[in-house]
């Protein structure tokens, strides 16, 4: 290879160079409440540990997987990992998810139970039976991350047409993959070195010795990473893998296989391994990058920092110029100097043996000429990855605040079991508060990231086709549906959606089929509507667009005696459409009615928007500290919405002889609209099992009579206890994109789920 002119075509590019495919998969045992191992199976409600494709399990039915798909982006992949444990916890029951690599507390000649498999997938558990009597079932237990990258594809192609690393896509591959990991393993102590978060593990762990056979406590030096140490996932022997080619190395593999030192590839335990897909016949894919330890002080176990740190290395290692070939001699130098990292790390002042300089010496020369190699090729004019840099540059003048050091101290002041356990504890509740997000989606609304949630629990496949429309296609390799903003589906036709979208047309059609509407008129102009005033006047009426939803442009005057606020309200509704509604106030609560195949699933009464006085803040104050809930946000991105300070709180202030500026009494209630749209900042109490089954029939006949598998539909109730009568309910509405995040995460009630029943109800 020409390495000059590499080397100038990456620049040329270098804009790739933080491009690609990332991907992480991560392993935690699942523990009591009292910090020991959970010997429960594997939780059925994952499914078949075998063919989920984000969740299974490792080497022990106690010790869960998580599988990220690739990702565009670190920050993708760390989120879809954080949702990944945040789904895995809500459906573990009291059970933690451990956040340490190293195991919890392991009882006298306690048996930890293997895997299990049937049927096509059997073999797992006897090649997991032979791992247990080889390297002994606590080592298997110990926990860890694997980050995934494959350089961008674009790169790639580029790299072909220039023709300085091979004339075909896969020299090309081999070229580069094989490059990166060769000078990878040079440097990957420095990696463990700053990284490294398993200092310590419990006091009574013992591992079986990989030399002797013998169980021997779990200690090593002044160690930060006992993991990736001698005691930590080692093949029994080192084994020398040659990187000089790609048909060098599959002849070292081999040459293990026969020699029954290994059964196949997938048993090396290596600190960084080639990976290979059957799509690209034969070369490397993407790169695993085997030595990241859980880190205890994220929730989802995963530093950022050390995954960006990762990325930047592997990018390095691709810059970096090689001296020679990776001998056998440097592979088995570099392995003795990642022992020194992970055994002796917190001693930054440890002299290597090889160069007669401490250890935070050289770590601080490396790190400096990364800076300078990465800068040279823009990777650090991303602001992210450049604050990554200067993050690392930092802790090599500070060893001390390096994670696996505080980690030290803070499991010698507290204690081993007491301080992962409490962590454990804390992020459960983080997770049950905060659930409701798919990290890294929070930019989507809230009932798409619930319908993903729960695509990943089932172990269904997505792809986000349009992230601004909220279109994303599921998939589960028998069949695939297309669903945009989580309820508009295949279900419905489009004739039946356009007939909720228009109120004349709903209104017409449920006439028809027995069922009550309210009475009223529609209008073209407002003209028209103020020509009716006095038909109305002194009635209470409700003011709509014909064709709108979220409970936009809709006023409801209880009191219409005031005829500028009558023709404020025909603004307001005509702003929205061309055609206006005029209708008779129904009296009594309403309610909105999820209807998913003819079944109802989830009942909800929402409060209109309003706060409680506390004597001392007028409305305009109190509406601002309301709307520092977390819970309330904007564009149906969380559980509830920010309410609103607009003119039609200000007309229906109004109407109640108060403005922004009144101050309320202490605990009178005040409310800002007469709708009660979440949309619009109202609260949302669930009433699934409260009311009477009679109006529950009434809203499954009226979505049958406008043939929609999928609606909310709102009904008026004056005593939901009551039967229906044609008097005392009324339907004023159905609609074609109801919202599933409010009946998931009401602001009091039940969690009906609507996310899994959505994706049943497609067919998943």
């Amino acid at each position: 290879m020409n390495t000059q002119n590499f080397c100038f075509v990456l620049k040329q590019n270098s804009h790739l160079l933080r491009e690609g495919c990332f991907g992480l998969e991560k392993e935690n045992v699942r523990v009591n409440q009292d910090g020991t191992l959970a010997l429960t199976p594997h939780p059925a409600v994952f499914g078949d540990k075998g063919k989920h494709p984000y969740i299974t399990t490792d080497f022990s039915e106690s010790q869960v997987e998580m599988i990220t798909p690739p990702l565009p982006s670190v920050g993708e992949a760390l989120g879809f990992m954080e949702t990944l444990h945040d789904v895995v916890t809500e459906n573990i029951g009291d059970e933690l998810l451990w956040p340490q690599s190293l195991p919890p507390v392991l009882k006298e000649n306690q048996e930890i139970p293997i895997a299990h498999y049937s049927g096509e997938f059997k073999d797992k558990e006897y090649y997991r039976q032979k791992l247990a009597g080889t390297y002994g079932k606590e080592r298997q237990l110990i926990s860890g991350i694997h980050f995934n990258f494959s350089f961008s594809e674009k790169l790639m192609d580029i790299l072909l047409k220039s023709g300085v690393c091979g004339n075909s896509m896969e020299e090309v591959r081999e070229t580069v993959y094989f490059r990166v990991v060769r000078n990878f393993l040079k440097y990957r102590w420095l990696f463990i070195w700053l990284y490294g978060e398993s200092p310590l593990a419990e006091e009574t762990l013992n591992v079986i010795s990989l030399k002797t056979g013998e169980k021997q406590p779990m200690k090593c030096g002044v160690s930060l990473s006992l993991r990736t140490s001698p005691l930590g996932y080692r093949n029994r022997e080192e084994f020398f893998i040659d990187y000089s080619s790609l048909e060098a190395y599959n002849m070292s593999i081999d040459k293990l296989i026969r020699e029954n030192r290994i059964d196949g590839p997938h048993e090396l335990y290596l600190p960084v391994r080639i990976k290979f897909l059957e799509k690209d016949n034969g070369s490397p894919s993407y790169i695993e990058v085997r030595i990241v330890d859980l880190d205890p002080f994220t929730k989802s176990g995963v530093c950022a920092s050390a995954i960006y740190f990762s990325h930047l290395l592997l990018v390095y290692s691709l810059l970096k110029e090689e001296k020679g070939s990776l001998t056998e001699e440097e592979l088995q130098r570099a392995t003795r100097i990642q022992d020194m990292a992970s055994c002796d790390g917190r001693d930054e002042k440890k002299e290597l043996k090889c160069c007669s300089i401490t250890v935070q010496q050289k770590a601080t020369s490396i790190l400096e000429d990364m800076e300078r190699i990465l800068s040279e090729y823009g990777v650090l004019d991303n602001e992210t990855y450049h604050q990554e840099m200067q993050h690392n540059l930092y802790l090599v003048q500070n060893p001390e605040k390096r994670i696996g050091m505080v980690l030290y101290e803070n499991i010698n002041r507290v204690g081993f079991v007491p301080f992962h356990l409490e962590k454990a504890r804390q992020y459960r509740e983080a997770t049950i508060s905060g659930g409701y997000r798919f990290h890294g989606l929070e930019d989507m609304e809230m009932s798409t990231q619930l319908l993903l949630k729960a695509a990943i629990l089932k172990g269904v496949g997505f792809e986000i086709l349009d992230r601004k429309e909220n279109f994303i296609r599921l998939f589960d390799g028998k069949k695939e549906e297309y669903v945009m903003q989580a309820t508009k589906t295949s279900l419905d036709s489009y004739v039946s959606v356009l007939m909720m979208e228009n109120k004349v047309v709903t209104k017409k059609v449920l006439e028809r089929a027995g069922i009550s509407v309210p009475g009223g008129y529609e209008y073209t102009s407002p003209e028209a509507g103020m020509a009716d005033y006095r038909m109305y006047a002194g009635k209470p009426v409700v003011i709509k667009p014909k064709s709108t939803n979220f409970g936009l442009g809709i006023t409801i005057l209880k009191h219409n005696y005031d005829e500028t606020d009558f023709k404020g309200a025909l603004q307001i509704a005509f702003e929205h459409d061309n055609t206006v509604l005029i209708e008779k106030f129904i009296p009594g609560r309403e309610f909105r009615i999820f209807i998913i195949n003819d079944e109802v699933v989830g009942i909800l009464h929402r409060v209109p928007a309003n706060v409680t006085g506390d004597g001392v803040l007028n409305i305009g104050q109190l509406i601002d500290r309301k709307n520092e809930d977390p819970l309330r946000g904007k564009g149906y991105r969380t559980p509830l919405e920010k309410i609103r300070k607009g003119r039609e709180e200000e007309m229906f202030l109004k109407q109640q002889g108060m403005d922004f500026n009144t101050v309320p009494k202490e605990r009178e209630v005040v409310y800002l609209r007469e709708n009660s749209n979440i949309s619009t900042g109202g609260d949302s109490i669930d009433f699934t099992d409260d009311i009477d089954d009679s109006y529950k029939a009434i809203a499954v006949e009226a979505a049958k009579a406008l043939n929609v598998k999928i609606t909310g539909l709102d009904m008026m109730i004056q005593d939901i206890h009551a039967p229906a009568t044609p008097d005392n309910y009324a339907i004023i509405e159905m609609n074609f994109n109801p919202a599933i995040h409010i009946h998931c995460y009401p602001f009091k009630g039940k969690n009906r789920h609507l996310n899994h029943k959505m994706i049943r109800a497609l067919g998943f």
